[in-house]
C-alpha cells in the first residue's frame, strides 16, 4: 500500500467542489490508498520542474497534484485539469538541509525574476560579505545560491517572499536587514516542529521530511484516518511548526507562558496541549478560559479535536468563576447563593475556594502527593484577563510538578482592568512567543496595530510586551472605514454591506456584526431583520473569528465611552477601550468594515 500524506490545501479545495464531484474524488482517493482494482494511477508531467511530480485523476475534470518518491506520495492540491497540469509543471520540491522540513518552490516564477535581478544588480551585492559556506549553513538551497547572490537591496528580498519557501525567505530577510548569522539561525530554527534529531539530515528522504513538517502534511493509513483528515477543520490537523513544538512537547519542567498576537494560534495551541495531556499526561486536565461563552466554544472544539471518548472525558473546560463555585459547592454540599440574602460575591467565593483547597491538600503536598489536588494539569487561555485572586486559585488547583500550568495570552487583547505578572502569583513561567498571524492579512494587521497603538503593554510577564515582531503570513483586503451623516444612513449602509457579502457567497455563520454597547447591537439587529447574522458587543466577540466582520457606531463619544477625569484612571480606561476595539477588529480573517455617523472615533488610524 502507498504511504499517503495529505497537504492542507487538498481538504479545503475538496470541500469547495460540488457534492457529486467531491464524492467521486473521495472514492477515487480511497481506492488509491487501499491499492484496489480501479484505483487511479499517477501520471507523469511533461516539462515538470521536478521529475517526482505527478497528477492523479480523481474526478471528472479534476486532478490531484502529488510528489512521489518510491512508495511515498504527498498529495499537494486538487485543481481543475488545466490548472493542475500548470501547477505540476511550475513547482519543484526539496528538503531544507539545515532543519529537514519540506520546501516548495515556484521555480517557474523564479526563472522569470532572475533576468530582472541580473539587470538591476549593482557592484555592491547585499550578501557579498557572506561566504557560500555560511549561507549554506543556514539551509539556503545550493541551486538557488546564484540567484541570491544577485540581490542588492532589502526590497529585492521582500519581492521574492511569495516565491520562496518560508524557510528560505526567513534567514535571507534577517541578513538583509543587517542581522547576524546567529540571528538568522534562530529565526530559521523557529520553523523546526520537532526536537533536533541526532545525525545528518538526508535531503533525499521525503518521508522523514514530511514527518518533520506538520503544517505541510499528515499521513493517513486507512479509510478512517483519511476521512477524518478530509472532513476535520484545518486547525485540528495541520499545526504550524512553532505551534506543534509548543503543543506536543514531551514534557515541561516549569510552568509555560505562550504570548502571541491576534491570529497567531494561541487558542489552537492551548486546545492541542490539553488534548496531548489528556492522552499522555498523569491525571485529569482542566482547560480554563475567561468567560463561560468562551468555555462553551472551547468545549465544542475539543469534542471535534479528541475522537476518543475516554480521552475526551479527561479534560474539563471551565472559567475561573465557575471553578470557584464548584469547589465551594462540593465542600458545602449545595450550590452557594449568588443573589439575594446571604449571597456571596464572586470575589468572596474565589477566596473561599482558595481557603478550602489549602485546607484539603495542605501547603507542602504538591510534590509529595500531587494526586490530592483536584487537577494534575491545567491549560489557561485568555490569561491576560484572569484576576490576581483567580490566579491564586488556579495555582492552588494543580500541584507544583512538571506539566502543571500551560498558559496562553496576549496583554494587548486585555478587555478588563487586570494587569498581573505571573511571577508575583508564584508562577515562574518560562515564556515563549508566537509572532506570526495566520488569521489576519497584513493590511488588516497593520491597521489594527496602529489603532491599538503598537507600544508595549504590561501584564503576564515582568516588564512589558510589544508588537515589534508581529507580522502576518499573507496579504489581503484593506479595512474599509465609512462615515455617514446620520445613524439611519449608517444602519442602511450596514444592511447593504451584509447583503453584498451574502451575495458574494459568504455563509451567514462566517459574518459578525459588532458594536460597543447593547443599544447599538439592538439597532443592528433591527437593520438586519430576516438575516441570520450574529450581532454582538465587541466584548462578546472575544476569542471568536469570522471570515468578515462589520463594526458599527465607532464614533466619538461611543468608542471610547467617556472616561473618568482622574488622570491615572483616565489613561487606564482609554487603553482598555483601545484594547476592546482592537480585539473586535482582529476577529476578521479576510475583510473588516467599520462605520460611524458623525465624527469618527479618535482611535481610528488616519
Amino acid at each position: 500500500m502507498p504511504r499517503l500524506a495529505i497537504g492542507p490545501e487538498f481538504p479545503r479545495e475538496l470541500s469547495a467542489l460540488a457534492q457529486p464531484v467531491r464524492r467521486d474524488a473521495v472514492v477515487a482517493l480511497r481506492r488509491f490508498l487501499l491499492n484496489v482494482s480501479g484505483a487511479p494511477h499517477p501520471e507523469r508531467v511533461r516539462g515538470a520542474r521536478d521529475p517526482r511530480v505527478a497528477t492523479l485523476r480523481l474526478a471528472e475534470g479534476h486532478r490531484g497534484v502529488m510528489v512521489r518518491q518510491r512508495d511515498v506520495y504527498w498529495l499537494r492540491t486538487l485543481l481543475p485539469d488545466p490548472e493542475a497540469w500548470s501547477y505540476a509543471r511550475r513547482h519543484r520540491y526539496g528538503v531544507n538541509p539545515a532543519i529537514g522540513v519540506v520546501e516548495e518552490w515556484d521555480a517557474e516564477a523564479l526563472d522569470r525574476v532572475e533576468p530582472a535581478l541580473r539587470r538591476s544588480a549593482r557592484s555592491s551585492r547585499l550578501f557579498a560579505p557572506i561566504c557560500d559556506g555560511d549561507l549554506l549553513g543556514l539551509g539556503l538551497d545550493g541551486a538557488a545560491l546564484p540567484l541570491f547572490r544577485l540581490i542588492t537591496t532589502e526590497a529585492d528580498v521582500a519581492a521574492l517572499e511569495p516565491l520562496l519557501p518560508p524557510t528560505q525567505y526567513v534567514p535571507l530577510a534577517v541578513l538583509a536587514r543587517g542581522g547576524s548569522l546567529s540571528e538568522a539561525w534562530r529565526e530559521l530554527n523557529a520553523w523546526r516542529a520537532t526536537e533536533q534529531e541526532p545525525g545528518p539530515i538526508d535531503p533525499e528522504d521525503l518521508y522523514a521530511a514530511l514527518r518533520r513538517s506538520p503544517d505541510r502534511a499528515v499521513f493517513v493509513s486507512d479509510k478512517v484516518t483519511l476521512d477524518r483528515v478530509l472532513g476535520a477543520p484545518g486547525w485540528c490537523t495541520f499545526l504550524y511548526p512553532p505551534q506543534h513544538r509548543l503543543a506536543r512537547a514531551a514534557r515541561y519542567e516549569h510552568p509555560v507562558l505562550v504570548v502571541g498576537g491576534a491570529g497567531t494560534g494561541k487558542t489552537v495551541v492551548a486546545l492541542h496541549r490539553a488534548a496531548h495531556l489528556a492522552a499522555r499526561g498523569a491525571g485529569p486536565v482542566l482547560l480554563v478560559t475567561f468567560s463561560q461563552s468562551l468555555a462553551d466554544d472551547l468545549s465544542s472544539r475539543l469534542d471535534v479535536l479528541i475522537e476518543d471518548e475516554v480521552v475526551r472525558k479527561r479534560v474539563e473546560v471551565d472559567n475561573a468563576e465557575r471553578l470557584a463555585v464548584r469547589i465551594v459547592a462540593g465542600a458545602e454540599g449545595r450550590r452557594p447563593a449568588l443573589v439575594g440574602p446571604g449571597a456571596r460575591s464572586l470575589a468572596q467565593l474565589t477566596e473561599d475556594a482558595l481557603r478550602l483547597l489549602s485546607i484539603s491538600t495542605g501547603d507542602l503536598l504538591d510534590d509529595v502527593d500531587p494526586g490530592r489536588k483536584p487537577y494534575r494539569h491545567m491549560v489557561v487561555d485568555e490569561a491576560q484577563d484572569i484576576s490576581p485572586a483567580q490566579w491564586r486559585l488556579l495555582r492552588a488547583a494543580v500541584p507544583r510538578a512538571r506539566d502543571d500550568l500551560f498558559i496562553v495570552g496576549d496583554p494587548h487583547q486585555r478587555v478588563t482592568d487586570t494587569k498581573v505578572a505571573l511571577g508575583a502569583m508564584g508562577i515562574p513561567a518560562v515564556q515563549h512567543s508566537l509572532g506570526r498571524s495566520h488569521r489576519l492579512p497584513q493590511e488588516l494587521l497593520s491597521f489594527s496595530v496602529r489603532l491599538r497603538g503598537g507600544g508595549p503593554s504590561p501584564g503576564l510577564v515582568m516588564g512589558v510586551t510589544d508588537m515589534a515582531d508581529f507580522s502576518a503570513a499573507r496579504h489581503g483586503e484593506r479595512p474599509v472605514v465609512r462615515a455617514y451623516d446620520t445613524r439611519e444612513a449608517e444602519l442602511s449602509g450596514l444592511r447593504g454591506t451584509i447583503d453584498a457579502w451574502l451575495s458574494d457567497g459568504v455563509p451567514a455563520s462566517e459574518i459578525a456584526v459588532g458594536a460597543r454597547n447593547q443599544r447599538l447591537v439592538r439597532d443592528a439587529r433591527r437593520a438586519l431583520t430576516g438575516l441570520d447574522v450574529r450581532a454582538s458587543t465587541f466584548q462578546q466577540l472575544k476569542g471568536l473569528e469570522f471570515e468578515r466582520v462589520a463594526l458599527i457606531g465607532v464614533a466619538e463619544g461611543v468608542v471610547p465611552e467617556p472616561p473618568p477625569e482622574e488622570p491615572y484612571a483616565r489613561a487606564r480606561a482609554l487603553q482598555r477601550e483601545r484594547s476592546i476595539l482592537f480585539v473586535a477588529c482582529t476577529r476578521a480573517r479576510s475583510m473588516l468594515y467599520i462605520s460611524h455617523s458623525g465624527r469618527g472615533s479618535p482611535f481610528l488610524p488616519l
